[in-house]
């Protein structure tokens, strides 16, 4: 049985919008900022998870960023996630910017739960905040994982929004990557 991964930077209050700048939000770029020298480090990371994932699952908005960057690199990282199956949630695309897209459609519930059942290992959530929003409302998320880095953005989308009940989670890991990255792994705890 699968399970949904939400695997995010972070600014350190918890903004995840237009981290590279290229939204033309006004306090985006946070991450280019402070990342510097730990930069290694987080890429190390993020091919390690990469690299043990099964499949990726996103919205529109992500497919079309994450296809930008990675379709014509190559190296361990760039293959894997080119190479992965892609799950894009979208109720206008006809086909998916990346490579071995799948468009899910509106029923965001029933089709994410086959999901879990058809795939095998962890179904990572990468950008796709709206999205992460609806999984974690709809109690389909199994893991939240953040890279906090060292900046307040101040302003801006949150990982977190507003949820319908309290969500209890249980911290499961802790490092420091780099010399100024804090990873946080927290499992979301169900009743029963």
């Amino acid at each position: 049985m699968g399970k949904i991964i939400i695997s995010t930077n972070s600014s350190f209050d918890g903004v995840v919008q237009d981290p590279d700048g290229t939204d033309g939000f006004p306090r985006g770029g946070w991450f280019d900022q402070v990342i510097a020298d730990d930069r290694p480090e987080w890429a190390q990371y993020f091919v390690k998870e990469a690299l043990g994932a099964s499949a990726l699952l996103m919205g529109r908005t992500s497919d079309a960023w994450f296809a930008s960057r990675w379709l014509d690199r190559t190296g361990d990282w760039a293959d894997k996630l080119n190479a992965m199956p892609k799950y894009i949630v979208s109720s206008t695309l006809e086909h998916t910017a990346w490579s071995n897209g799948t468009i899910i459609g509106s029923d965001l519930a029933t089709e994410v739960a086959k999901l879990k059942h058809e795939i095998d290992g962890e179904i990572l959530v990468y950008g796709s905040f709206q999205l992460g929003h609806a999984l974690i409302e709809q109690d389909l998320v199994d893991e939240i994982r953040v890279m906090l880095l060292p900046v307040l953005a101040g302003d801006g989308v949150r990982l977190f929004g507003t949820t319908a009940g309290i969500r209890p989670l249980r911290l499961t890991h802790t490092a420091t990557v780099g010399s100024g990255i804090v990873s946080l792994t927290y499992e979301v705890v169900r009743e029963g």
